[in-house]
């Protein structure tokens, strides 16, 4: 083992093995820390452990229950409501969010606060004390107040003594981006702003002693208990509290988990190709140790027992290198995970060495096993003793347990089954097309017309059809992963900078009145803001009918437990006679200004259960508004554009229908713009998402930057399966080349021939590659990633392109020295095999 080692026989063997295990563990280590991160942190982002959401209040007994538990609970409540400046300091309104809290208040997290505009941010651990306020920076600037001055929020006079700068549990929803104004509880009766008619949104946060982890999982289950049959009333999670904040980065996760698939797929066909070579050098000395008497049973322990070490310390590799790279993946992403991530548990590390004694056991134990079925008789007839090809259960046992493991490691069945189905049909697929090519090529090429070299080259290929279908269907899979790997980065770095691009819009206008429309596009023409901006009437309306059938009647059936919620509260409706480039049209048609017709959200549809052709009504204002689901529309609620459930596919609505308009804009000169609009249009509510944006602009940077690092690594892995596969041939290639200089072949023509055939297979591999690339792409983007993928038109032929040139680079790289090689010792060393 040591000599073979210090003689680069197993260099490539161990190379494919210390890849996949570093790839894979690197994934591995990144996933298991973040999860524990977000399990550990998910409390904060949603305010506790458990967090009871009621849109009225919540019976008290229900705190007492939780404090019986040995539960610590926070109360808050939050509704909207209009703030004003004092008359002596102008009057000015502002509609903000209003947060009333109690003393235990965060229990998860912290606030950070400010006393000046530019001062740096300190942390607290509770709300403002009785008689004061912390309010955001849009409400100084709206209001034209600082930092000490008197708030008048309903009939209560509070002072402002911090600013807010961050609240962790502030969550999502178009009420959190309105400007926050935070008070004690204690001070909400003197408001006088809780009505029989507010819309409040009450919220009990609960939170496990410290230590006691354990219990969260008993604690949602009382909690979902509790809510159980309680209308209004639900318990939220951070997955159904904060959803919209992981999308970004569960895409790319699921791109990281096929990075480390496709390295592992890739290091499999490695593992194999270089197994077999390392079998292949070794049959002469194999031989002759038969001869010398070495048994069968005890060289083929002896090799298994090389393999097994070899695997342990290249698994060992791995995981080391694999947890230093996870360290630069965390070091991208810092800005966006949590604060300190928790130590990984041993999972990884298993994972690690799992996988890479399975490709040992699956992919390299078979070929090196029969060495030690050399018959002793090699030695003096060397065609005798060839390796044999695996036997077709060894190697389909290999192949499904490792693919097995595959689909367990991707963390999502669908990706890994998409990425391991696509590659098995795809290897299928090239072994056949493969030898068509090579039976076509031994009928096609003249010796009376075509060159010398050429004549030479196709008719070493066809003279091992068998090697040579091997060759292209190693080279192609090895093509086929850089060249999806290419096309899925492209376009998932596309479509989320598509969705948040540079110029996103980060200004929200809402409640114009139609007398207020034009006066306000032209203040913001005025002001510079480029055109094309969103620009929607909005008309709040109620579902009342589906098919004539009243709403609260389909409700009430068992599968619709969970629409109520979503459907109960009044919508907003829109109408445009153009379909948003934003809303891609996913069933049936858009027609402009069809006098029936409606267009619903996806998601919406599916939850009511509706389809094309279902009649929809809804109550306007005491007036039917009522449309035909013409169109179905997939609505990216993550992107900054304005968007709705129910579109009507018309230019105009009957004017009766009361209406306001929202407008979706980027403000060029920032709060200054605010302060103006406000001033003229004070009943407009004006949303400042700048912040928003450029968190998720940085946050989309990193990920890129993380994605494109484990990118590079892949791109090395396809490299070694083409150094693998070239060098597989090598000593064949030297006998050929032996024996054609024997008989008077120039240097030139030797050169000429190993060009074009590395050419023709590289170009024949590289077509195939792309072209079954674009097929397995196509299902990720559609079923795993979720995003629009279009068909490049370009890649077959890049693809033919890049590995004809990457086959002549890697060929080059391996087989410089075979041509310099003497022809004397090339024949006395080199096997006809």
């Amino acid at each position: 083992m040591w000599r073979d080692f210090r003689a680069g026989e197993l260099r490539l063997l161990l190379l494919a093995v210390v890849l996949a295990v570093a790839a894979l563990s690197a994934v591995g280590f990144f996933a298991d820390r973040l999860q524990a991160g977000l399990t550990r942190d998910a409390a904060q982002l949603i305010g506790g452990d458990v967090v009871i959401h009621s849109d009225h209040a919540l019976p008290p007994q229900w705190a007492q229950q939780a404090q019986s538990r040995g539960l610590r609970w926070s109360q808050t409540v939050t509704f909207p409501s209009m703030a004003r400046a004092p008359e002596s300091r102008g009057g000015a309104t502002r509609l903000v969010a209003v947060k009333a809290v109690d003393g235990a208040y965060p229990l998860r997290g912290h606030l950070r606060l400010r006393s000046e505009p530019q001062a740096p941010t300190r942390t607290a651990t509770s709300g403002p004390a009785p008689g004061t306020v912390f309010v955001d920076a849009a409400v100084l600037a709206a209001l034209e107040l600082a930092v000490g001055d008197v708030l008048e929020l309903g009939d209560a006079s509070l002072r402002i003594t911090q600013e807010l700068v961050i609240e962790p549990d502030r969550g999502g929803g178009m009420l959190s981006f309105a400007p926050r104004v935070m008070l004690n509880q204690a001070d909400l009766p003197a408001t006088g702003l809780v009505q029989s008619a507010s819309r409040l949104v009450h919220r009990l946060a609960m939170m496990v002693p410290p230590g006691q982890e354990a219990q969260i999982p008993d604690t949602q289950r009382w909690a979902q208990q509790m809510v159980t049959g309680q209308r209004g009333v639900r318990v939220e999670t951070l997955t159904s509290g904060r959803m919209e904040m992981r999308q970004t980065l569960d895409r790319a996760d699921r791109f990281l988990h096929l990075v480390a698939l496709l390295v592992a797929l890739l290091s499999a066909v490695a593992v194999a190709i270089a197994a077999r070579d390392f079998a292949q050098r070794h049959l002469d000395d194999c031989a002759l140790l038969r001869v010398l008497g070495l048994s069968q049973r005890r060289m083929a322990t002896v090799y298994l027992l090389v393999l097994m070490t070899l695997g342990g310390g290249a698994s060992a590799v791995g995981v080391g290198i694999g947890w230093a790279m996870h360290g630069v993946l965390v070091q991208l992403l810092g800005a966006w995970l949590p604060a300190t991530l928790p130590a990984p548990s041993a999972w990884p590390v298993w994972v690690g060495f799992g996988v890479g004694g399975t490709l040992l056991l699956g992919f390299g134990v078979p070929p090196v096993l029969q060495l030690a079925r050399v018959p002793p008789l090699r030695v003096i007839r060397r065609d005798m003793g060839q390796p044999k090809p695996v036997s077709l259960g060894v190697l389909l046992a290999g192949v499904l347990g490792f693919s097995a493991l595959l689909v367990v490691l991707a963390s999502d069945v669908r990706l890994g089954l998409i990425a391991v189905g696509g590659f098995a049909v795809a290897i299928a697929g090239f072994a056949g097309l493969a030898w068509a090519a090579v039976w076509t090529l031994r009928h096609s090429v003249s010796e009376a017309r075509a060159p010398r070299w050429l004549v030479l080259a196709t008719r070493q290929v066809a003279a091992r059809p068998a090697f040579s279908v091997v060759q292209v269907a190693s080279l192609a899979v090895g093509l086929m992963a850089l060249v999806l790997l290419v096309l899925l980065r492209t376009d998932l770095i596309a479509s989320w900078r598509q969705a948040t691009p540079v110029d996103a819009p980060d200004r929200f206008a809402m409640g114009l009145q139609p007398e207020q429309a034009q006066p306000f596009r032209t203040a913001l023409a005025q002001a510079g803001v480029a055109p094309g901006y969103d620009w929607y009437p909005v008309i709040r309306g109620r579902l009342m009918h589906i098919n004539g059938v009243d709403i609260n009647q389909v409700l009430s059936r068992p599968d619709q437990a969970g629409v109520r919620g979503s459907v109960e509260r009044e919508l907003n409706l829109s109408h445009t006679a153009e379909v948003p480039a934003h809303n891609p049209v996913v069933e049936g048609r858009w027609v402009a200004d069809e006098a029936d017709g409606l267009s619903i959200e996806q998601g919406l549809a599916q939850r009511l259960g509706v389809r094309l052709g279902d009649v929809l009504s809804f109550d306007v204002a005491g007036q039917t508004l009522q449309g035909r689901i013409t169109s179905v529309r997939k609505v990216d609620w993550g992107s900054m554009r304005a968007n709705f459930f129910i579109l009507f596919p018309r230019a105009t609505l009957p004017p009766e229908l009361p209406s306001t308009h929202l407008a979706a804009f980027r403000a060029p000169a920032g709060l200054a713009l605010d302060t103006a609009l406000v001033r003229q249009f004070p009943n407009v509510t004006l949303i400042d998402l700048s912040h928003t944006v450029a968190q998720v602009q940085r946050v989309l940077g990193q990920v890129i930057q993380a994605v494109e690092y484990l990118f590079g690594f892949s791109v090395a892995v396809g490299l070694v399966v083409l150094l693998a596969t070239v060098s597989a041939t090598r000593e064949a290639r030297a006998h050929e080349f032996a024996v054609m200089r024997a008989y008077g072949a120039s240097a030139r023509l030797l050169n000429q021939v190993l060009r074009a055939e590395l050419l023709g297979v590289g170009a024949l591999a590289g077509g195939l590659a792309a072209l079954a690339a674009m097929g397995v792409s196509a299902a990720l983007a559609r079923w795993v990633f979720e995003f629009p993928w279009t068909a490049p038109l370009w890649v077959p032929v890049a693809g033919m392109t890049g590995g004809a040139g990457l086959a002549l680079l890697a060929g080059w790289w391996n087989l410089r020295e075979v041509l310099r090689r003497p022809v004397v010792d090339t024949l006395r060393r080199a096997s006809p095999g």
